[in-house]
């Protein structure tokens, strides 16, 4: 059996741990802790602290292993730690929050630094109103037009295991071309 490490990463509240508890076969393994700080008490009431674990059973020869990754700066030592061994990661951004693109840049770049392994993106809350235009995030995160950038609602199990199938096909065809 085959198993496939992915990280789901982002920034704070895009979504990394809804994408895992949609899909993952097992109940997540989240490191989940109350936020106390008035200021992203808007947002959402939990943050990860260490990370988010899931698991999804492909075929019998295929597991993913998904690590989410906390969003926050503080927690940003627990990155490379998660990154060891993956086979691709997955960028998520939200939307509807233009003012977290500038971050969910950096944290590209970081991880591609980590490992230069495949990776997607994934605009999360394509489905509300107020969502940007994918060609308009593509834009406003500096994607090259290689770069999937794939349409997603975290808690649709269908959207979200197109961006896993998509990232899985990435890794599949490097793994192909580098036993070439």
């Amino acid at each position: 059996m085959q198993t496939v490490k992915m990280v789901v990463t982002g920034p704070f509240s895009a979504g990394k741990t809804e994408f895992i508890r949609s899909v993952s076969e097992i109940d997540v393994v989240s490191t989940e802790r109350k936020i106390s700080s008035d200021g992203e008490r808007a947002v959402k009431q939990a943050t990860t602290v260490a990370m988010d674990f899931g698991r999804i059973t492909v075929d019998e020869d295929l597991v993913l292993y998904l690590f989410g990754t906390p969003g926050q700066k503080r927690f940003d030592f627990m990155w490379e730690i998660l990154s060891e061994g993956m086979l691709g990661f997955i960028v998520m951004v939200d939307s509807t929050r233009p003012e977290t693109y500038r971050e969910a840049r950096s944290i590209l770049e970081t991880f591609r630094a980590y490992a230069p392994t495949p990776y997607v993106v994934a605009a999360n809350k394509q489905d509300v109103d107020d969502a940007w235009d994918l060609e308009d995030m593509r834009h406003a995160l500096r994607l090259d037009s290689k770069v999937k950038l794939l349409p997603c609602v975290a808690t649709d199990k269908a959207t979200v295991k197109n961006v896993l199938l998509e990232l899985l096909y990435s890794i599949l065809a490097e793994m192909e071309g580098g036993e070439k």
